[in-house]
């Protein structure tokens, strides 16, 4: 019997892991071990009333479906994602006249350049599968990484210095949120786009949280 998408991603959700342990760290004694291509081991889920399986991070990988309809962690991952990337987008508008360093300019354009194509592409996603919401929840306290509206207006009030400074902080806290997001998608989902597309965030933003934490 095939089994879920979600047990071909358990591997990437776990290395995935394991990349923002490593990323909180600093310090030149961090090593590359972690490439060896064996990895942990994965504990697979079962169907109601069915044990679950130990799968090695290699087996994991190689689970294949042929349906790949969106199951209810899909949707709400779509929904979720858009709020939470326009939020992003919310904040990347204030560094063009408020931030004093050019770095954090450009990051925020790059961020800005990333995260809008993705929302068109995800709103695009709801709509071929009959999902098609003008109008998001305001469930923002849900979502991993989300600034505060107090936080925000902080935001909006600071300038130069202080502006770089409290931007990266919450940028990094967003991403990792997002982060956060996407890896629980791969492991619960079964859409293969919605898939590919926490891939490109997880990848994307854990690159770019590293660059922050430089900057910071």
């Amino acid at each position: 019997m095939l089994l879920p998408r979600s047990f071909r991603h358990l591997a990437t959700a776990a290395v995935t892991a394991a990349v923002l342990a490593l990323a909180g760290c600093t310090g030149s004694d961090d090593k590359p071990d972690s490439a060896s291509g064996t990895g942990p081991s994965v504990i697979a889920p079962g169907k109601p009333g069915e044990a679950a399986q130990t799968l090695s991070a290699e087996d994991a990988a190689k689970q294949r479906t042929d349906d790949d309809s969106p199951n209810a962690a899909d949707f709400d991952y779509a929904r979720k994602m858009i709020q939470h990337h326009s939020q992003a987008l919310d904040m990347t508008e204030l560094a063009p006249k408020r931030a004093e360093s050019t770095q954090v300019k450009r990051l925020a354009e790059r961020i800005a350049a990333a995260q809008g194509p993705e929302i068109d592409a995800m709103k695009r996603w709801q709509k071929a599968h009959g999902r098609d919401e003008k109008a998001g929840t305001h469930d923002h306290e849900a979502m991993p990484g989300m600034a505060t509206e107090a936080q925000l207006k902080k935001l909006r009030a600071a300038k130069g210095e202080a502006f770089d400074e409290l931007f990266l902080t919450l940028m990094i806290t967003h991403h990792e949120g997002a982060i956060t997001m996407a890896t629980d998608v791969l492991a619960q989902g079964n859409n293969i786009q919605v898939g590919e597309m926490a891939d490109d965030v997880i990848a994307q933003q854990t690159t770019e949280i590293s660059k922050m934490r430089d900057m910071a």
